[in-house]
């Protein structure tokens, strides 16, 4: 039976990335404030929403996630299940579902992984919290229940070893065979690419390029971290992320979305909305007649209430 005395905090600084649907949100907020208690782990909270976008937002950035601190990620839902799935559809990211200390001690020992899942419906707080530690402190290649908590041969330690060599490849190779169909790339990834976008000044961070007149189309481009305030224009526009990530709220219909790479958003004529990017962003845009734009906010009020809500922790709306 593994020591069940309670896990000493991590021994490096971590950032954990986290969300739960509505089955998983009490377990996730528990567990969220015994990280924020430990006091050397930074905690970005997603907030909730279906089981399947919450849990692919948290393997997306855990996957593109490089560097120091160490980035892992924790998904609650239901069971538990659901948020594991598509958090692995990342390359890089291990997600176990962890109903016991003890899977979290194999789940960590055996297959390294960095993000874990848990069930809001059997595992209570208090119990959710030890398996939540184990898995922290845990180090890749540990004795564990599966091995009878005895040290792993030479002959595992070396399967292990060359595990975390092989297993990233899997996702690659099929990426890369995708590449070598020759595909035919994306029309507007290509219109973007030929074309130079110009800064848009009233807007740090962003820039623009017409591509056609009344209906008008757009390229546009923000950096991560560029921050749109509350603004309106006098026309509908639709919209086509091509790459990266944004996160829109609309304020006149009070709603919120996280958009990535393929995601499509129509915003009203008169709608007042935000905007935030977490990366390096393009999309697509059209919309009738001249352009225009109208802030319903300053820029300093705007990056306010956007740090006001990621400390109250986001809901998101898919």
């Amino acid at each position: 039976m593994a020591d069940q005395s309670p896990a000493a905090p991590p021994p490096l600084p971590l950032k954990i990335i986290t969300g739960a649907d509505d089955f998983g949100r009490p377990l996730k907020d528990a567990l969220v404030a015994h990280l924020k208690s430990l006091g050397n782990i930074d905690v970005e909270d997603l907030g909730t929403s279906s089981y399947y976008s919450i849990a692919a937002e948290v393997g997306r950035r855990v996957s593109a996630a490089s560097g120091s601190p160490e980035v892992r990620g924790l998904v609650a839902c239901g069971t538990g299940a659901g948020v594991s799935i598509f958090a692995n559809k990342f390359l890089g990211v291990f997600a176990a579902t962890c109903l016991s200390p003890a899977d979290a001690v194999n789940a960590r020992s055996i297959n390294n992984s960095n993000v874990l899942a848990v069930s809001g419906i059997s595992t209570p707080p208090e119990s959710a919290i030890e398996i939540l530690d184990t898995w922290l402190t845990t180090p890749f290649k540990a004795p564990c229940p599966a091995n009878n908590l005895k040290p792993w041969s030479d002959e595992i330690e070396s399967f292990l070893d060359n595990s975390l060599i092989e297993m990233p490849k899997i996702g690659a190779a099929s990426a890369s065979a995708a590449a070598e169909e020759k595909l035919t790339p994306c029309a507007l990834c290509c219109l973007a690419k030929s074309r130079k976008l110009d800064p848009i000044e009233i807007i740090p961070g962003g820039a623009m390029k017409i591509v056609r007149e009344s209906p008008t189309s757009a390229i546009v481009s923000f950096k991560a971290g560029s921050v749109e305030p509350a603004h309106h224009h006098t026309f509908g526009h639709d919209l086509l992320v091509m790459k990266g990530s944004k996160r829109v709220w609309n304020l006149t219909k009070e709603a919120k979305y996280d958009l990535v790479a393929g995601d499509y958003l129509f915003t009203p004529a008169g709608d007042v909305h935000r905007v935030k990017y977490f990366e390096d962003t393009e999309f697509f845009i059209k919309w009738e007649g001249k352009w225009d734009i109208f802030f319903d906010e300053e820029m300093e009020a705007a990056e306010a209430a956007i740090d006001k809500e990621a400390e109250d922790g986001y809901q998101l709306i898919k």
